[in-house]
This record gives structure tokens, sequence and C-alpha cells, in this order.
């Protein structure tokens, strides 16, 4: 029984399989076809990040954003200041909302300006106008910054566009980055008017 009991244990579980039997037809590595120098060339590098990898890259960098409190709000005294991250986000509901009573405008731009409109802060922080850094210093470093970004995404994850989207808000021109500019402000006297009501203190506007 015991050597019964090992057969089929030994076939239930350790089935042996067929022995394969390679089709003629099957190339052998003498036969193979080789790629021409040019498809060679065009293959992706081994080095080279998956889009996976550059979009796991690109959130992690971002995370900075959640943690990073309002420099404005920390020189006023702000208790639990808001993050940069914080802002960005109810200036996107705002945008959302906003662009519904505006037909000529782009909703779904309106929406990704708000997203991206403080990205290049996730690399040189919160720069107010009270900081050691001039206007111009202060451009060059996030647009740096915004190159890294786009660089980090590659085009493939939209790494061009998203880079396209800050400059159009930097640059103010377009209906939508018009009303970003002015949501930028309105979220600010928002919640300036919190956080007096919260803390019973009076800020700078």
């Amino acid at each position: 029984r015991r050597c019964m009991s090992a057969v089929l244990r030994q076939r239930l579980f350790f089935p042996s399989a067929p022995p394969r039997r390679r089709p003629a037809s099957t190339p052998t590595r003498h036969n193979l076809p080789r790629a021409s120098n040019s498809e060679i060339s065009a293959m992706p590098s081994a080095s080279e990040p998956s889009p996976a990898a550059r979009a796991v890259d690109f959130l992690h960098l971002t995370q900075s954003l959640k943690t990073t409190p309002r420099t404005g709000w920390v020189n006023n005294g702000v208790a639990h200041p808001e993050s940069i991250a914080d802002h960005m986000y109810r200036m996107s509901l705002m945008a959302m909302v906003a662009a519904k009573e505006m037909p000529h405008l782009d909703p779904n731009k309106c929406v990704k300006l708000a997203l991206i409109h403080d990205l290049a802060e996730a690399i040189v922080g919160d720069i107010t106008p009270h900081d050691p850094v001039t206007k111009e210093e202060k451009a060059k470093l996030e647009a740096d910054a915004m190159a890294k970004i786009r660089g980090m995404l590659g085009d493939a994850l939209g790494g061009a566009e998203v880079e396209a989207l800050w400059h159009e808000y930097e640059e103010g021109q377009t209906e939508e980055a018009k009303l970003l500019k002015d949501l930028d402000k309105l979220e600010m006297v928002m919640q300036a008017g919190e956080y007096e009501r919260a803390q019973g203190k009076e800020l700078e506007q």
C-alpha cells in the first residue's frame, strides 16, 4: 500500500510530461534570421528605463509636493500649514468648476494647468518673493526643473506636454492660463481667510 500511495502522489502532484519532439521546421541557432543594423540600432538600450520605471520615478518625485509646506504660511507662523499638493488639489477642483461656466475654455486643459502649475516645486521648493532669489533666477531654476521632469517622463509618457503646459501657465497668455492665474490668487485668499478664522490671526496678503 505504501508503494501504491507513493506512486499515486508521484502521478498526481508530479506528473511526468511526454517527451517533446522538435518539429522539422523549427529553426536552429544556425539558420535564425539576423536583424539588420538599422533594426538593432532601433532597439531600446538595456540601460534605458522602461515606461513603468519612468512613471514610478516621477510619482516618487511628486511625493515631496505632499510633504513640503507652503513657505508663505510658514513665514506667517501658521500652525500646520497646507502643503504644495494641498494647494494644487483645491485649485484643480476650482478649475474644474469654473471652466463649466466658461464654454469657450478647455476644461481638461484648465485642470491640467492646475495640476502642473507648481510641479517644478517638487525639485526647487516653494520660492516666495521674500526669499533671496531674483525673479529671473526663480524662473531659470523652475524652467530647468521642468526640463528635468520632461526627461524623466520621456515623450511617451507626456513629458513634452507637461513641460509645455507649465510654460503656458507661466507665460499667462492663453485664456485658460489667465483663468488659472486668477484661481491661484483666489485659492490663496480663501486659505488665508480659513487660517485667520481657525487660528485667530491676521495674515499678510
